[in-house]
């Protein structure tokens, strides 16, 4: 499995640790965030996450800032492209099983970084429902 990664300057602690656990999963991580606290436009981080989850050169992607509000927006603004906001391991799981994201945003200035790893063990762990949940998802992006 192989993951992209994508942090403004709100999260280079984060994503070091999250690709160390990673790591120790065998899981390949493409790191495509800042590595320093000086500030950056969040957008240039995200559109490569985005652009390899899209065209599959990955399987997922995880996306960290302050409040994880503008990379989820940013994220979402690609078709197929289904990225969920969240601040525990409990909205996690509901993103995979009924939205089946494929992009976690995680809000750095929220969460713990031992928060932030439960929450992508629970992310990469949770598998989508499918069901009724997959008519929904089909209703999700737009034709135009």
């Amino acid at each position: 499995m192989t993951i992209a990664i994508g942090n403004d300057h709100a999260g280079p602690d984060y994503k070091f640790e999250i690709i160390k656990y990673l790591e120790s999963k065998n899981i390949k991580v493409i790191n495509f965030g800042t590595d320093s606290l000086e500030s950056v436009d969040y957008p240039d981080f995200v559109h490569p996450v985005a652009n390899a989850v899209v065209n599959k050169e990955v399987e997922f992607g995880i996306l960290i800032c302050g409040s994880a509000n503008g990379v989820a927006m940013t994220a979402n603004k690609y078709k197929d492209i289904r990225a969920g906001l969240c601040w525990n391991k409990e909205i996690v799981s509901l993103i995979r099983q009924h939205n089946n994201a494929n992009i976690l945003c995680i809000p750095a200035r929220f969460t713990s970084i031992p928060q932030a790893i439960g929450m992508v063990k629970t992310f990469l762990e949770t598998e989508f429902e499918g069901g009724r949940h997959q008519s929904r998802i089909d209703k999700i992006s737009l034709n135009c």
